[in-house]
């Protein structure tokens, strides 16, 4: 009897030990996936703002900074491109003007007017430069002509319709041009002038002539005189 009874009791205390063995491998699980899903669940929602962040840095951040400053050193290299460019073509623009003949200075001319008409109907009158300087130069293109009337007005004349003719000067050559008008024949003419003031081409200072004694009297108007270019002589 003593040997069934602890034989039952060995038995009962084996069914509990393997009871609580069994629960504390339920729980040790429980805590294990418990610890995963957590786990998972942390790195899920840490990982999910720093997608957002990271596009929003993108758009408007250092990316964008960083393209800007790309494109500022591209254009810097191609502001230094396009002042060497200019430097190159000054330089050579410089050189090919050194070639050229300056313009003729007004201290530098022989100035005088006569009248050159050929008829008792067509008013002209011929105004020569002589070049009495040193160097070759150019008197290309009209002059500016006033003429100066007894009331001591002065009078700009109108530019003919004729192209220049390039018109280079040696020293002791001489270029001319002329103004041309009708004659008054009446003898009412309201013109009367005294003097014509010559600015040479490209020049900004004037000498005063003489009217050409004997020339005819202006029909009409002062703006009915027109002055024609500049050519050479020979």
């Amino acid at each position: 009897m003593k040997y069934t009874r602890i034989t039952a009791l060995a038995a009962i205390g084996v069914a509990a030990t393997l009871s609580l063995t069994a629960c504390g491998g339920d729980d040790s699980v429980k805590d294990s996936s418990s610890s995963q899903g957590s786990s998972s669940s942390s790195s899920s929602s840490s990982s999910a703002p720093s997608s957002d962040g990271g596009g929003s840095k993108a758009e408007g951040g250092s990316g964008s900074g960083g393209s800007d400053a790309g494109d500022a050193k591209s254009g810097s290299g191609k502001d230094s491109g396009s002042r060497a460019d200019a430097g190159t073509d000054a330089a050579n623009g410089a050189t090919k003007t050194s070639g050229k003949a300056k313009f003729c200075k007004t201290e530098d001319l022989a100035i005088d007017a006569r009248n050159a008409a050929t008829d008792k109907d067509s008013g002209r009158i011929d105004i020569t430069m002589i070049n009495r300087g040193s160097t070759t130069c150019s008197a290309t293109g009209f002059a500016g002509v006033n003429i100066k009337d007894a009331d001591n007005t002065s009078n700009p004349i109108e530019r003919g319709r004729a192209e220049p003719r390039i018109t280079t000067l040696k020293p002791g050559d001489a270029a001319v041009f002329n103004l041309a008008y009708d004659i008054d024949n009446t003898g009412n003419s309201l013109a009367h002038p005294t003097h014509i003031q010559v600015t040479p081409p490209n020049e900004t200072h004037t000498v005063s002539l003489n009217w050409p004694a004997g020339a005819g009297e202006i029909k009409g108007a002062y703006t009915d005189v027109q002055v024609y270019p500049t050519h050479t002589t020979k």
